[in-house]
């Protein structure tokens, strides 16, 4: 049994999110409050993965924040199990759209670096971390720098960082989404392996409803701080092309582009009163 597989067993210990009621506001500088949440109620079983969808400004990333204790709320709560979030928990491991990996260390010190917080052997923490970087097809970029990675590898040693630190459950904030789409679908594919390996709990924000619909078994769309939909997926897995292009799957795309109001793009646009070419001259 090689160490990450050691790891893995040791952290069969997921437990259940529980949403009650959330509620967030925010008061902007100009003294205008916006309700980011509305009274949200969810439960996300051990084990699922669940993709949140909507819009800009629409309370995703705000939900996140807030099971991973980094924001407040101002109503309701969120517990795992029985215990309530309210601050950075290392039960929650995070993976950020933002490059997060430090730039002034190796890959495998990056990886290495959560470990040694949490104050694990050195050996046990090179024999983790490498191992990881194994898992995520970087075991020969051991000793790179970061600026010698593509941006693709950079979030493979960000994926790695995070699964090493054996959390229960993952929140991910668009992590893909400023990656081409070819290398977008390999790191899919990753993420769907580990998941299935490990049978972690993930919480996935995207704006892509193709992307969701390859990795969840649930998605949630939000719309104006509120929860508007929350399908379950039963497509066949892999989500091959062809799966995505079934019937059931082009249902569960209208519903979601409908609530979104995305279903208004293909109806012909009303004419303006004003000309566009006006405003040039």
């Amino acid at each position: 049994m090689n160490a990450v597989e050691t790891h893995l067993i040791g952290s069969e210990n997921a437990r259940d999110i529980i949403i009650e009621q959330a509620h967030c506001t925010f008061r902007l500088g100009s003294g205008r409050e916006v309700k980011a949440l509305r009274d949200i109620n969810l439960t996300i079983p051990a084990g699922q993965f669940v993709c949140l969808v909507g819009g800009s400004g629409h309370g995703k990333s705000t939900l996140l924040r807030s099971l991973a204790g980094l924001n407040p709320l101002t109503g309701g709560q969120i517990r795992v199990g029985t215990h309530s979030i309210t601050r950075p928990s290392p039960e929650m491991g995070m993976v950020f759209q933002e490059d997060t990996v430090f730039p002034w260390m190796k890959v495998q010190a990056n990886v290495e670096f959560g470990l040694r917080a949490k104050k694990l052997p050195a050996q046990k923490c090179a024999q983790i971390a490498k191992g990881w970087l194994e898992v995520v097809g970087l075991g020969d970029c051991r000793d790179a720098w970061p600026k010698e990675l593509s941006g693709g590898m950079r979030k493979r040693v960000a994926i790695a960082t995070a699964f090493a630190l054996g959390a229960d459950i993952f929140l991910m904030d668009e992590p893909f989404g400023a990656l081409d789409y070819v290398t977008r679908l390999g790191l899919q594919r990753l993420l769907l392996d580990l998941w299935q390996q490990t049978q972690k709990t993930i919480v996935f924000v995207t704006h892509d409803i193709e992307e969701a619909l390859i990795l969840a078994d649930r998605i949630v769309v939000l719309k104006q701080g509120s929860v508007v939909d929350d399908l379950p997926i039963r497509l066949t897995r892999p989500r091959t092309e062809e799966v995505r292009a079934s019937s059931e799957a082009l249902t569960i795309t209208k519903t979601i582009m409908s609530h979104l109001g995305l279903d208004e793009v293909n109806q012909p646009s009303k004419p303006s009163a004003v000309s566009p070419l006006n405003l040039l001259r």
